[in-house]
C-alpha cells in the first residue's frame, strides 16, 4: 500500500515543523555527548579495577567488530536485491527515477544506525562499569547515580540516530517518502535481530558455562578470577543487554513511527476518511503525517526531563527501583501533558474548528500499556514480591521445584501481558467507531506513545548491565574491605535484572503493536479487506506455518546457547583440571580462550535466524498467494508475543530467585538451595537474554519482508505455476534448508561418538 501512496506537497509550514523535529534529533545528540564526557571525568579506580576493565572493554569491542564483518554479505545481498525489485517495480513511472536507490540507501541507513546505538550504547557501559564500581566506594547515590547517566547515553544516542534518519528521509525524499521510509525501517530491524541473537548467544553461553563450572561445581564466586570464563561472562552483558538492546529499541522505535506514517498517508486512500472531511482531507492526512514526528520530537525532552527526577539517597542497601520508578513517572506525566499540548494546537477539526483529541487519548493510551507493562513485569521478576519469593522457596526441594515453580509464573505473567494488549487495541475500536482507518492510525499511535520515552527505557536497560559489570569488577579485583559498598553493587545488580526485564515487555508490547499496524497496512495492500478466511485450507496452513516459525527460531537460539555453553564448561574444566594453581591463585586462567569459543559460536549461529525471518513469509506467500501469508503473518505475531513475554519474565524470576537467596535468603552461598537456583538460572540464561527479546525483531522483520512483497504476491494465481514463482519458491527452499543445517552443525552427540571412536582406537 505504501508503495502507490505519494504524500500531499510539503508546504512552508511543513517544512519548519520537520527542521523543528531535526533540532530535536540534535539536542538527543547533544545532551548524549555533554553526558558522555560527564561520565569520562570520573575516577575509574584503582589499576587493578582498570586492568579487568580494559579485558571487558577489549573483548566487547572485538566481538562487535567480527559481527559486523560477518553480516556485511548479507546486507550488501540485500541491499542488492531492493533496488532491483523497487526499479522493476517503478520502471516508466515519471517522478520515481530516483525511489529505488533510495530504498536500498535507507536501507543501509537502517542497518548502520541500528548498529551505531548499539556501538555507542556499548562503548560508554565498558567505560562506565569501572567508574560505577569505584563510586560504590563513595556510597550508593554516587554509583546509581553514575551507572543511570551512563545508561541515558544510549537512549540519547538511539532516539537522536532514529528522528535524524527519519527526518532526512522526509526532506530529501517528500512526496515519495513513503517508499524509502519502509526500507529504512527493515534495515533498523535486521540488524537488531543479527544483534540480538549474536549478542544473546555469546553473553548465555558465557554466562551458563561460568555458572555451572564455578558456583556449582567449584563453589567460587560468580566473578571469581579464577575462573577462565569471568571475561566472557561480563563481556557478554555488554553485547547482549547494551549493544542488542540498544538496536532493539532503535528498530521497534523507528518502526513503530513508520507504521503510524504509512497508516496516516493510507487515510487519503480512505472514502470513509474523504466523507468525513472533504475537501480539507488531504490537509488534514498531512498533520496526521507530521504528528507522530512532532510526538517523538517531544519524547526527546519528556525523557531528558525524567532522567534529571532518578536521585537517590545516600543510605546502605537503598532499593534503587524507587528513584528509577519516580523518574519514569515523571517522563510519563511530562510526556502526556505534551500529548495534549500538541494536540491541542496542532490537531484542529477542520469540520469543527476544535481540536480534536481523540488522537490524543490515542497516545495516551500508549503511556497507559507501557505503566500497565511495567507494573505486571515488576510484579513477576521483583526480588521482594511472591511470585520470585515463592521461587526461590522452591529451591528448598531442589532445582526441578524451582525451575517448575518459575515456569507457572512465567505462564502466567504472559497471559495478563496479552490481555493488557488486547484492551489497548480494542481501546482505539472504542476512539475511533466509525472509520477503520482512524482506527489503525490509532492502534499505531499507542505504539508510538508506549515509546516516547524511549531515551529513558533504554537508559533503565544499560543501567542493568553496568552494575552487573561493576559488581564483577569488585570480585575479580579483589577489593574485600569494601563490604558495604559490594552489598549495594549486588543490591543494584539484582534490580538491574529488573529493569531489563521491564524493558523487554515494553519491547514485546511494541514489537505486537507495532507488527499489528504493519498487518493493518499488508491487509490494505492485498486487498483482503473482507478478512482472512482461516476455514480455507491453505489459509490454515499458512496460520501454522507463522505460528510454528517462532518454536523453530527458539530452538535455533537455544541449541546455540547449549553448545556453546558446553565448549566453555569444557574448556573452564581443562584449565582446573591442567593447571590445579589456578585454584590456589599461583596460576592465571587463560581468559582469551573463552572469548574466543563463545565468539566464534555466536557468529556460526547468525545465518540460521537470518534466513528463517526473510525466506519463509517469501515462501508462504509465493507459494500459497496472499491470504496464507496473511494467516502466516497473524500466527507468528501471536505465539511470538507469547514466547517473548513467558521466556523473558521466567528467566528473569529464576535469576532473581539466584540472587535473592545470595543476598542471604534460605542459607545464601554455597547451600543446596543456591545449587537450585542457579541451575534455575543457567536454564532461564538463553530465555531471557537470548531467544526471548530477539522475538522483537523477528516478528517486524516478517511482517516488513510481508509489506516489501505485497506488491508482488496480489498477482498470484493459485490456479497457476509460473516459472519465476516456482523458482522463488525452491530458492526459499534450499535457503530454509541451508539455514536449518547450519543450525545443526557442531551437534554434541556426533562430537561424543568421534571421540568414542578415536578413544576405541
Amino acid at each position: 500500500m505504501e508503495g502507490n501512496i505519494q504524500l500531499p506537497p510539503l508546504g512552508q509550514s511543513e517544512l519548519t515543523l520537520l527542521w523543528a523535529v531535526l533540532a530535536s534529533a540534535f539536542v538527543a545528540l547533544g545532551y548524549g555527548w555533554y553526558l558522555v564526557r560527564k561520565v569520562l571525568k570520573e575516577d575509574p579506580g584503582t589499576p587493578q579495577m582498570q586492568q579487568v576493565a580494559r579485558a571487558i572493554e577489549e573483548g566487547a569491542m572485538a566481538y562487535l567488530g567480527r559481527q559486523v564483518r560477518t553480516m556485511i554479505w548479507f546486507v550488501i545481498v540485500i541491499t542488492i536485491g531492493l533496488f532491483f525489485m523497487y526499479r522493476s517495480e517503478t520502471q516508466g513511472m515519471p517522478g520515481q527515477e530516483n525511489v529505488p536507490l533510495g530504498v536500498a540507501v535507507a536501507f543501509l541507513m537502517g542497518v548502520m544506525a541500528s548498529y551505531g546505538a548499539g556501538y555507542v550504547g556499548m562503548w560508554l557501559a565498558v567505560k562506565a562499569n569501572v567508574r560505577a564500581a569505584n563510586a560504590a566506594l563513595k556510597g550508593f547515590k554516587q554509583a546509581l547515580e553514575l551507572a543511570f547517566r551512563a545508561g541515558t547515553v544510549s537512549g540519547m544516542f538511539t532516539v537522536g540516530f532514529g528522528l535524524l534518519g527519519a527526518i532526512l528521509i522526509f526532506m530529501i525524499f517528500r512526496e515519495n517518502a513513503m517508499k524509502i521510509l519502509v526500507g529504512f525501517g527493515f534495515g533498523g530491524s535486521l540488524a537488531a535481530l543479527f544483534m540480538r541473537v549474536g549478542g544473546g548467544i555469546f553473553t548465555k553461553a558465557a554466562d551458563v558455562g561460568a555458572d555451572l563450572v564455578g558456583k556449582v561445581e567449584q563453589n567460587i564466586p560468580e566473578d571469581d578470577p579464577r575462573n577462565a570464563a569471568v571475561i566472557a561472562d561480563n563481556v557478554g552483558d555488554n553485547v547482549g543487554d547494551c549493544a542488542g538492546m540498544a538496536a532493539d529499541m532503535f528498530e521497534s522505535y523507528e518502526v513503530t513511527l513508520v507504521a503510524a506514517i504509512i497508516l496516516a498517508a493510507a487515510c487519503l486512500h480512505n472514502p470513509g476518511f474523504n466523507a468525513i472531511y472533504g475537501a480539507a482531507a488531504s490537509a488534514f492526512a498531512l498533520k496526521l503525517i507530521l504528528y507522530p514526528l512532532l510526538i517523538r520530537a517531544l519524547g526527546v525532552f519528556s525523557s531528558i526531563i525524567g532522567t534529571w527526577a532518578v536521585r537517590a539517597k545516600d543510605k546502605e542497601l537503598a532499593d534503587p527501583m524507587r528513584p528509577i520508578s519516580i523518574g519514569y513517572w515523571t517522563a510519563s506525566i511530562v510526556s502526556v501533558i505534551g500529548f495534549w499540548i500538541v494536540n491541542h494546537f496542532y490537531l484542529i477539526d477542520p469540520n469543527t474548528g476544535a481540536p480534536d483529541y481523540r488522537f490524543f487519548w490515542a497516545t495516551t493510551m500508549g503511556i497507559v500499556l507501557a505503566v500497565v507493562t511495567l507494573w505486571l513485569t515488576n510484579h513477576f521478576t521483583h526480588p521482594n514480591l511472591r511470585p520470585t519469593t515463592e521461587t526461590a522457596v522452591a529451591a528448598r526441594t531442589g532445582p526441578a521445584t524451582l525451575i517448575l515453580a518459575g515456569m507457572a509464573e512465567g505462564l502466567e505473567s504472559t497471559v495478563w501481558a496479552a490481555l493488557a494488549i488486547g484492551l489497548t487495541i480494542i481501546s482505539s475500536l472504542i476512539i475511533f467507531p466509525d472509520n477503520v482507518a482512524l482506527a489503525a492510525y490509532g492502534i499505531a499511535l499507542t505504539g508510538l506513545g508506549l515509546l516516547t520515552t524511549t531515551g529513558f527505557i533504554l537508559a533503565m536497560d544499560t543501567y542493568g548491565p553496568i552494575t552487573d559489570n561493576a559488581h564483577g569488577i569488585f570480585e575479580m579485583s579483589g577489593i574485600t574491605e569494601a563490604h558495604e559498598a559490594s552489598r549495594n553493587l549486588a543490591w543494584m545488580d539484582a534490580i538491574g535484572n529488573t529493569t531489563k526485564a521491564l524493558t523487554k515487555g515494553l519491547a514485546i508490547a511494541t514489537a505486537v503493536i507495532a507488527a499489528i499496524s504493519l498487518f493493518s497496512s499488508f491487509i490494505d495492500a492485498t486487498h483482503l479487506t473482507e478478512g482472512i478466511q482461516v476455514n480455507l485450507p491453505h489459509v490454515f496452513v499458512g496460520l501454522l506455518i507463522g505460528g510454528a516459525v517462532p518454536f523453530l527460531f527458539s530452538s535455533f537460539a537455544i541449541k546455540a546457547v547449549g553448545r556453546a555453553a558446553f565448549q566453555v564448561v569444557e574448556e573452564v574444566r581443562r584449565q582446573f583440571r591442567e593447571h590445579p594453581g589456578i585454584m590456589t591463585g599461583q596460576e592465571k586462567p587463560e581468559y582469551g580462550t573463552c572469548v574466543s569459543i563463545v565468539t566464534a559460536a555466536a557468529q556460526k549461529e547468525l545465518l540460521g535466524p537470518g534466513i528463517l525471518a526473510i525466506a519463509t513469509p517469501v515462501l508462504v506467500g509465493f507459494g500459497l498467494g496472499p491470504g496464507a501469508l496473511g494467516g502466516y503473518l497473524a500466527g507468528a505475531i501471536l505465539t511470538g508475543q507469547l514466547l517473548a513475554g513467558y521466556m523473558c519474565n521466567t528467566g528473569a524470576t529464576w535469576d532473581n530467585a539466584k540472587k535473592k537467596i545470595e543476598d542471604g535468603f534460605l542459607g545464601g552461598k554455597g547451600t543446596d538451595a543456591h545449587k537450585a537456583g542457579v541451575i534455575g538460572d543457567t536454564v532461564g540464561d538463553p530465555y531471557k537474554d537470548t531467544a526471548g527479546p530477539a522475538f522483537n525483531p523477528l516478528i517486524k522483520v516478517m511482517n516488513l519482508v510481508g509489506l516489501l512483497i505485497a506488491p508482488f504476491v496480489i498477482h498470484i494465481n493459485m490456479h497457476e505455476l509460473s516459472v519465476s514463482r516456482v523458482v522463488i519458491v525452491l530458492l526459499c527452499i534450499v535457503a530454509l534448508a541451508i539455514g536449518i543445517s547450519f543450525s545443526k552443525r557442531g551437534s554434541l552427540a556426533e562430537g561424543m561418538d568421534r571421540d568414542t571412536r578415536q578413544a576405541a582406537k
